[in-house]
């Protein structure tokens, strides 16, 4: 994974993390946007963890331009975030991140997001989704995602209700009584049907067709 973060300290201590859990490597450190988008251009991480201010490019601009070029859309981004950030958030997500964190997250969880966002999972932060997605809907841009449901099938819209609502795979196969194959499937023709890229668009298309409402 890449670090992108403009304090050199919180950066150190991220890779030091990161580095000592198995299975992660970090590959590299970014100390504005630019320098994150031109690493992850040659470094392919599975995952960047990227600040929001940042100088010359800040997380958003670097988030959109890394998640745009054909060469780097396979990496994942996950933005970290503070309550007073929540703006950046709902721009972040529309450039393509794939989730976003609160900035005290406990380590132990921080690591298992980096993992969860590899694994091509989305993450949003349970403490602030709804707060945050309840805004997002009322912000005026036109939404780039169809905001209709109606080639969805009975099973693809309860799963993505599911999904809407945070539940993961494992979550969403006990629920519905489904196999893990089946679930991934379903996810999988969700994101064909709405044009998403990942799970957190298709949270914010679940918000924007009204199959599930703010509060």
């Amino acid at each position: 994974m890449l670090v992108a973060d403009d304090q050199a300290l919180v950066r150190g201590s991220f890779r030091v993390l990161v580095e000592s859990a198995p299975g992660l490597t970090a590959v590299g450190e970014a100390s504005n946007g630019k320098e994150a988008v031109e690493l992850a251009a040659r470094e392919r991480p599975d995952v960047v963890l990227m600040d929001v201010r940042m100088p010359e490019l800040n997380g958003i601009e670097a988030t959109e331009r890394i998640c745009a070029d054909p060469a780097t859309a396979g990496v994942r981004v996950l933005i970290l975030t503070t309550f007073d950030l929540d703006e950046y958030v709902y721009a972040a997500l529309r450039a393509g991140a794939s989730g976003f964190l609160l900035k005290d997250t406990p380590p132990a969880d921080l690591l298992t997001a980096i993992e969860v966002v590899a694994a091509g999972e989305a993450l949003l932060a349970p403490s602030v989704t709804r707060r945050l997605i309840a805004e997002f809907t009322r912000q005026p841009e036109k939404p780039r995602l169809p905001a209709t449901l109606d080639d969805l099938t009975e099973r693809e819209r309860e799963v993505l209700l599911l999904i809407a609502c945070g539940r993961s795979n494992s979550e969403i196969a006990t629920q519905l009584y489904l196999g893990m194959a089946t679930v991934k499937t379903h996810i999988g023709r969700l994101l064909s049907k709405l044009g998403a890229r990942d799970r957190a668009q298709l949270v914010i298309a679940a918000y924007e067709a009204g199959l599930v409402r703010p509060g």
